[in-house]
C-alpha cells in the first residue's frame, strides 16, 4: 500500500519551481487524481510522476487567477510573506500569518 505524506498544508502559500506563479493550498490528492488527458497534455519530459501528493490552488501570476493542480516535486513554500490577491481567499480563509492562512470557521 502506497503512502504519502504531503509536505505542504492547507492555507499555506506556495510557489511553483518552475513557472512564475504563486497560491494557496486549498485541498490535497494523496496521489495523482486528475484525468489522463490532463496528464498527457503535460510534456512527457517535465511530466511527474503520478506516486506524489498533488495540490489544488488559488493561483495568481502577473496577469490572471485561476485553480491550479500541482505536484509536490514542482512546489517550493513561499517565504515572500505576501497575501495572495485571488479573490476566493478571502471566501475560504481568515488571516494570514508566517506564509499560511488560518481556515475561516463559519458559525451558523
Amino acid at each position: 500500500m502506497l503512502r504519502t505524506k504531503a509536505k505542504y498544508n492547507i492555507g499555506q502559500v506556495v510557489r511553483h519551481r518552475k513557472f512564475p506563479f504563486r497560491g494557496v493550498v486549498f485541498d490535497i490528492d494523496p496521489i495523482f487524481a486528475n484525468t489522463e488527458e490532463w496528464w498527457l497534455a503535460i510534456p512527457e519530459e517535465t511530466r511527474p510522476v503520478k506516486d506524489q501528493p498533488f495540490y489544488h490552488l488559488l493561483a495568481e501570476n502577473e496577469s490572471s487567477y485561476y485553480v491550479a493542480y500541482v505536484s509536490e516535486q514542482n512546489l517550493l513554500a513561499d517565504e515572500s510573506g505576501e497575501p495572495v490577491e485571488h479573490p476566493e481567499v478571502s471566501a475560504m480563509f481568515g488571516h494570514l500569518d508566517n506564509g499560511k492562512y488560518d481556515m475561516e470557521v463559519q458559525l451558523n
